[in-house]
């Protein structure tokens, strides 16, 4: 492991002084309402609407799973990679839903499809998946990725890099985060796909690789038999788990809704999907490429999370390693302070504002301030729990949300594609299915002390893509049942916010929100994401 030169911090001081100087022009910019601390503006074009979504999406806690997916034998896990085709599903079928009903947060529109319960049991719900899933899971990547970087102890690494974030997020809102995404994203791409480039050559090339790891290890699709990735339960609950995220989940949809126009706002999740592709080959790949290096001796690291950022230090040359090094700090700081505020905005706009409606605007925003200050103490109390759940960082993440998303995909999907699915059905199962899947997560850590002959073991034990699948089929049984046991929604509740309920007025106005064009690439987006999942299937 190659420690980072003079060359290399210069790259790095510039990189940051720019960044900083991003947050003191933010952070002096009048904060005193909501929705400028929180939304930072309604009014953006396609390109950064599909851009910020992106940049929300890849972080490091990405970088260093999605290599460390590659270096250690979990390729199955690709398939997470190449969902942006459910991308698509959100521009194409979800979002006009959520713009015809004039909301800005996910729990906000299951209050006018459902009643005001699913929006405080949803608001609770997000929170709670964010802590399990996205804060603790950047602050673990930030922690091995700036302790391989700086040669500092992981911990030192993770709280100095958690409190620097949270800082940054506390005094400059929404709109500290947006400025800065976009610029991170693109540092992070050029790093990257100059790190395969070199690897690649290094190995040489891909032929040669492929021989060193063999061909069987380039296989996504394992025996439906498989222990770890049984193929039908990964592609089900992959699924599931991609619904959620892309088109349910605060932190994404956000995005969307900035938009100007429900057309500027599906182009952008059109060219999010088409930037979607580009981790498969700028992540997982490296992480091939440092397992490669590692079989015939000429690199070592201990975990397969440590892959990237072994491999980026000793093949990269001076100067380009201090970028690459700058964009997985910045990509780091970048997720944390998106998560942060999203965080922050769902407790302040549908929890405490709700529970107290006539509160100012400053009282507002300080209360979303403490609200961050708070996730984040939280988020570095659950790193620990979390070390004993999955080995390698990108499953571990890919476990819980397969635990968290059935019920909220369940909800989200039937109630717009059945009107007849009423505010008792989406409570219940939301409820319910928030009691499983905290069942599950407590199961799985405590399972060595059971009886492995019970019930209780047995589901503690289940593959979590077999749980995935069984547990969403559970949610959609449990939310049919009770909406035809109780009395249907009142027509005026669910008009043009379900498919047999949009006006022929909707219906035009929708026709006319886009062209031959976003089909054609969308087709294009589908052909790719269907060439990849035929080309690594070991042959």
């Amino acid at each position: 492991m190659q420690i980072l030169d003079t060359l290399d911090w210069i790259t790095i001081s510039i990189y940051f002084a720019v960044l900083v100087g991003i947050a003191v022009w933010v952070i002096r910019k009048k904060q005193s309402n909501t929705e400028d601390y929180f939304l930072a503006g309604r009014n953006v074009g396609w390109f950064v609407v599909g851009a910020s979504i992106f940049a929300s999406n890849i972080g490091s806690e990405h970088v260093v799973g999605l290599a460390g997916a590659g270096a250690g034998d979990k390729l199955p896990m690709l398939i997470y990679e190449i969902q942006a085709w459910v991308v698509l599903i959100l521009g194409w079928v979800f979002l006009p839903f959520y713009a015809r009903s004039g909301v800005f947060t996910m729990p906000e529109f299951l209050e006018k499809r459902f009643d005001a319960r699913s929006r405080w049991v949803l608001s609770i719900f997000s929170i709670i998946a964010y802590v399990l899933t996205k804060i603790s899971v950047t602050i673990y990547a930030g922690g091995i990725v700036v302790s391989a970087l700086l040669g500092i102890d992981f911990w030192t690494g993770a709280l100095g890099t958690v409190i620097l974030t949270g800082i940054y997020t506390v005094l400059g809102g929404m709109r500290a985060v947006v400025y800065t995404e976009t610029l991170q994203a693109i540092i992070l791409v050029i790093g990257a796909a100059a790190l395969t480039f070199i690897g690649l050559d290094k190995v040489g090339g891909w032929e040669s690789m492929t021989q060193t790891v063999g061909p069987e290890y380039l296989d996504m699709w394992r025996p439906a038999t498989d222990p770890d990735f049984p193929w039908p339960s990964l592609l089900i609950t992959s699924t599931i788990v991609g619904i959620w995220y892309w088109c349910t989940d605060q932190y994404i949809v956000q995005r969307a809704l900035t938009a100007k126009n429900i057309k500027e706002g599906r182009r952008g999740t059109i060219f999010g999907a088409l930037l979607k592709l580009l981790p498969v080959f700028l992540f997982l790949i490296p992480g091939i490429i440092a397992l490669t290096l590692k079989m015939r001796g000429e690199l070592h690291w201990d975990s397969p999370d440590e892959a990237f950022p072994v491999l980026m230090s000793n093949l990269l040359p001076s100067g380009l390693r201090g970028l690459v090094a700058a964009g997985l700090l910045a990509a780091l700081m970048s997720s944390l302070a998106s998560v942060f505020n999203s965080c922050s905005t769902l407790f302040t706009v549908d929890i405490y504002k709700k529970l107290r409606p006539n509160t100012p605007e400053k009282k507002l925003v300080q209360t979303g301030q403490i609200a961050t200050v708070f996730i984040v103490i939280i988020g570095i109390i659950w790193i620990p729990i979390m070390a004993n759940i999955s080995g390698v960082l990108y499953e571990y993440l890919q476990s819980v949300q397969s635990y968290i998303a059935p019920p909220i995909t369940a909800v989200f999907l039937l109630g717009i594609f059945y009107k007849r699915i009423n505010s008792e059905g989406a409570l219940t199962t939301l409820v319910v299915g928030l009691l499983v899947g905290a069942l599950r997560i407590v199961l799985e850590i405590v399972k060595d002390s059971l009886d492995p002959d019970s019930f209780l073991f047995l589901l503690g034990d289940m593959n979590f893509l077999s749980f995935g699948a069984w547990f969403f089929l559970f949610c959609i049984i449990l939310i049919v049942v009770v909406s035809l046991l109780t009395p249907a929604p009142a027509d005026e509740k669910i008009e043009n916010l379900t498919f047999q309920t949009i006006s022929a007025e909707e219906k035009r106005k929708n026709k006319t929100s886009y062209n031959w064009k976003d089909i054609a690439v969308s087709i294009l987006i589908l052909i790719i994401v269907a060439g990849v999942m035929i080309f690594f299937n070991g042959n």
